[in-house]
């Protein structure tokens, strides 16, 4: 037990490790993977809604290729057989598709996050769209038109957690997981972070090979905000020399440092005085029909480690305007926010001229945006429910008179409120959802119940992945 958390010595390179392996390094085959699909090559149809090309081989089979594009001819290797489908990777690649670019990431195709890097930032936002349209024709619901919401730098991540492990030979590993693995992949750098994140990779590796315990760090989440760059530590369990280390990094670095320490209720330490953490958000103005035009808007959204936190700033405030926009709220019209996180919509319409009521799931979500409107000088009520309740929301939405409703849910969606809400016939409904399925699901139940869609925006929130966000707005015609 006396080495518990400690570097063990190194020990020579032997046997699998069970880690992410060295660029360019193929992975050994499964029992699945023991066959490919003989030489015959492939033609990929279209991408999946995943970024995969997808085939079919001359059983009739559907076969998902990692990282081919549409038109791509392919000799493909299978590493996984399933009933229904295959999944397989590209072995010998014998034609290219014009949108296929180099990946700016070395880590590409290794790391599993940025797994859209070989496709033209162009045709990767074209793909997020035609996701969203064929996942409402599957309802039945056909969009006129998809409007797009891009954002206009690469490095746009402010927020991110690296995992840290020490493998079987003593060497300690900073980086994200493989695809569809626990294995850690260990990075020099990130393309995506914005930069006075990206700066402190190199460091924190150094820091981390002198560590006497680095197997008591679990995972180390980095934070950028316009005034403060902050470093949170996972402590599994305090190491006074360890701690002194990390004290003189945060101090060479000019970051803030916060540790969170303990194996099963971890609570949070902070080098220092705790530090005031600000998202801003700068919007042009508007009328609010409380005095002249503002020429611009300016917010301060206090948050805490552990809050909700859009990880792209740009793309979030444009998202924000355009919800403000679409909604265009008159002086006290009553707007209610669901899933309001820390005031993310609420402060913004509010600042518009709308009376806004925020509900939240998390009761201390409920004292940010409190704090935040009060900070703000803005009139915000707020207050704590369980929105998939379905009779919690029924009592909601009956309460007072609501002439539009924001839905922002997590990536399950808001089903239960969707399906009560066309009772209450709310005038207007401004949907922003991270799950484009589930809000093909949710949009059917508001078109059943009497809505339309009247405008659509993609949200490319998540640069080189084929994840996004897409806005709705619904209005009521009966």
């Amino acid at each position: 037990m006396a080495m518990l958390g400690k570097r063990r010595p190194p020990r020579p390179a032997s046997g699998h490790s069970g880690l992410a392996r060295s660029p360019g390094a193929k992975a050994p085959p499964s029992e699945s993977a023991a066959k490919s699909d003989g030489a015959a090559p492939l033609v990929i149809e279209r991408l999946a809604h995943d970024g995969r090309g997808v085939a079919h081989n001359a059983a009739g089979k559907t076969v998902f290729v990692s990282q081919a594009l549409p038109g791509e001819q392919v000799v493909v290797g299978v590493h996984v057989t399933r009933k229904r489908f295959d999944e397989a990777h590209i072995k010998t690649q014998l034609t290219t598709s014009s949108q296929r670019v180099t990946p700016p990431c070395p880590h590409f195709g290794q790391c599993g996050g940025c797994d859209l890097q070989h496709l033209d930032i162009t045709a990767q936002r074209a793909h997020k769209r035609e996701v969203v349209t064929e996942l409402m024709a599957r309802q039945g619901i056909t969009l006129d038109a998809v409007a797009a919401i891009n954002g206009s730098r690469e490095g746009y991540r402010r927020r991110a957690r690296l995992g840290v492990k020490v493998d079987g030979s003593g060497n300690v590993l900073l980086g994200f997981r493989a695809p569809h693995s626990h294995r850690l992949v260990d990075i020099q750098q990130c393309h995506v972070l914005v930069p006075p994140l990206q700066s402190l990779i190199a460091p924190l590796r150094q820091l981390l090979a002198t560590l006497e315990a680095p197997r008591l760090v679990g995972h180390i989440e980095l934070v950028a905000t316009e005034n403060e760059t902050l470093i949170l530590v996972r402590q599994l369990k305090e190491h006074t020399q360890d701690h002194s280390r990390w004290r003189r990094f945060a101090e060479q670095q000019r970051v803030r440092l916060g540790a969170w320490v303990g194996r099963d209720a971890p609570t949070l330490h902070w080098v220092g005085a705790a530090p005031q953490l600000v998202d801003s958000l700068t919007l042009a103005g508007w009328d609010n029909d409380r005095g002249a035009t503002q020429s611009e808007v300016v917010l301060n959204l206090h948050f805490s480690p552990g809050d909700f936190l859009q990880v792209n700033a740009e793309v979030n405030q444009k998202m924000v305007a355009q919800v403000v926009a679409w909604l265009a709220p008159k002086k006290g019209q009553p707007v209610v926010d669901l899933f309001a996180g820390i005031g993310n919509f609420s402060l913004p319409l509010a600042a518009a001229g709308a009376k806004v009521y925020a509900v939240e799931g998390n009761p201390a979500m409920v004292e940010r945006i409190t704090a935040n409107a009060d900070y703000n000088q803005l009139t915000v009520g707020a207050q704590q429910a369980d929105l998939n309740d379905a009779a919690t929301v029924n009592a909601l939405l009956s309460e007072q008179p609501i002439e539009a409703l924001v839905l922002d849910p997590p990536r399950n969606g808001a089903e239960v409120i969707c399906q009560a809400v066309g009772r209450h016939k709310i005038p207007k409904i401004a949907y922003i959802s991270c799950d484009p399925a589930t809000l093909a699901r949710d949009a059917a139940h508001l078109v059943h119940a009497g809505y339309r869609i009247k405008q659509v925006a993609v949200a490319d929130m998540f640069l080189h992945t084929a994840h996004m966000e897409t806005l709705m707005l619904f209005e009521y015609e009966g």
